[in-house]
């Protein structure tokens, strides 16, 4: 091959070849996202590893996720100050913040990666000013509005868990959560309400920013960033200065695309950018040879063991295996359970058998839910003692379920989940209502869907249900 062609391709690559921090970013968003056949299959990874936080936003909901986002199990464990402290949580996020503070920012957050994508899109770039760096100050009132108060009041006053950013705001979980999920999850479209809409939007104008403006949720809404920027003073990975080499000549701070003072401080994401920039070599982000190389070493295996983990051996998704015989999916016979219902009585799944048995998971604060129970409740009395019905109603509970019950005159049997969502983990529930589930006579799973019904639907599953 001519030597030039040789030449023009090296000089390509040289220019064109992704930088370490890149390459940290793109090992961050797979290692989090390790469950890849949940994008295929629209499901929600629900292995042990959820337990454990990652540094960087990544939506607990997004298929792909192995781990929990620290900013929602933040929210939660604020939310339930009034039954427990979520110690883990609080410890998590000091250790992450003194360890590395804003560096997770720059190199291991998953949006923070899509945000430098969205602004390599060609546009006009509105540069930092004032202006922007007076509004980077919005985080910190988010943190205290959205993430701090919203979840606190809800969890002492109303009992109920609310995380605030994540429900009103976040749009990383709508990104990652619910537009990822809705292509393999069709039925979910019919649960969409306002705030579904208002997250949209939210959505697509922060999208909009980060194409003309720099890492825009980043600098102006994100709490996360705003807390590991507290630690940034004392946090033990960054770049730093060498105050004897320093001539405070501020090519720094200006060639800076977040909205610092100084290189550093709290805005500081240590992207190491500033290094290349600074002529004097007072800068810099250090690593020895020996240190990198165990880091990488140790990177590799984690992502290996974690993909393999997450996709293969995890006993979590033995459940959604349509050939074991026990299990929630159409064909399987679902694990034996009884509940205690409102009425007194006592559901047994096992004493079901020979009848069409339909399962409706519900809740009060759910509005389709609330439109569709007559429709079950129709059913059960039209073929009364050919149908075993029951219907669940999540262990969240935002008001009186039985006065509501009596105020809506329903009679079917009604029970509310426990504590440990016993019942919902059977029959494969998740946090979208309203889902049904219908069984055969022989006690089969015959239809299993999370999303609203109609009168003529349940009719037809009910004469399926009974040949």
């Amino acid at each position: 091959m001519d030597n030039s062609v040789i030449n023009k391709k090296k000089a390509f690559w040289d220019t064109h070849k992704p930088s370490k921090r890149r390459i940290i970013q793109l090992y961050s968003a797979l290692l989090y996202n390790a469950h890849l056949r949940g994008f295929a299959e629209g499901r929600i990874f629900a292995g042990n590893t959820k337990a454990v936080c990652v540094p960087g936003l990544n939506c607990y909901s997004c298929p792909g996720a192995t781990f929990a986002c620290p900013l929602g199990a933040l929210q939660n464990a604020l939310g339930s100050l009034n039954k427990n402290v979520g110690f883990y949580i609080f410890g998590i996020i000091m250790l992450y913040g003194a360890l590395l503070g804003r560096t997770i920012c720059g190199w291991l957050c998953p949006f923070g990666l899509i945000q430098e994508f969205l602004h390599m899109i060609p546009t006009v770039k509105l540069k930092k000013s004032r202006f922007t760096r007076a509004l980077s100050y919005l985080k910190y009132l988010i943190i205290v509005v959205f993430v701090i108060v919203i979840p606190v009041y809800y969890g002492i006053f109303k009992d109920i868990p609310v995380p605030g950013f994540c429900k009103y705001i976040c749009p990383a979980g709508t990104l990652e959560g619910a537009i990822a999920l809705l292509p393999q999850n069709p039925s979910w479209k019919s649960m969409l309400g306002s705030i579904f809409t208002q997250k949209i939007i939210i959505m697509v104008i922060v999208i909009l920013a980060c194409i003309f403006c720099y890492r825009s949720f980043c600098r102006f809404l994100c709490p996360l960033g705003a807390i590991y920027g507290i630690f940034d003073k004392l946090a033990v990975m960054g770049v730093k200065v060498d105050e004897s080499r320093c001539n405070h000549c501020g090519a720094c701070v200006k060639s800076c695309k977040m909205d610092i003072k100084q290189v550093g401080d709290h805005e500081c994401i240590h992207c190491a950018q500033c290094v290349a920039v600074c002529k004097q070599g007072a800068i810099s982000m250090k690593v020895d040879k020996t240190s990198k190389k165990i880091c990488w070493s140790i990177a590799v295996i984690a992502l290996a063991a974690v993909l393999i983990w997450a996709n293969f051996l995890d006993p979590s998704l033995k459940a959604g295996d349509s050939t074991a015989f026990t299990g929630y999916e159409v064909g399987n016979s679902l694990q034996d359970f009884e509940a205690k219902c409102l009425d007194g009585s006592t559901f047994k799944l096992k004493e079901t058998k020979g009848k069409v048995v339909f399962i409706n998971l519900w809740a009060t604060y759910c509005g389709p839910c609330v439109k569709e129970l007559p429709y079950f409740d129709e059913l059960y009395h039209e073929h009364e003692g050919d149908i075993a019905m029951l219907a669940v109603h999540a262990n969240l509970t935002t008001e009186d379920v039985e006065a509501y019950l009596a105020d809506k005159g329903w009679d079917i049997p009604i029970a509310i989940d426990d504590d440990n969502e016993t019942i919902f983990g059977i029959v494969g529930g998740s946090f979208a209502l309203p889902q049904t589930i219908v069984l055969n006579r022989n006690g089969e799973v015959i239809y299993n869907q999370v999303g609203s019904v109609t009168p003529e639907l349940l009719e037809s599953l009910y004469e399926k249900a009974a040949e």
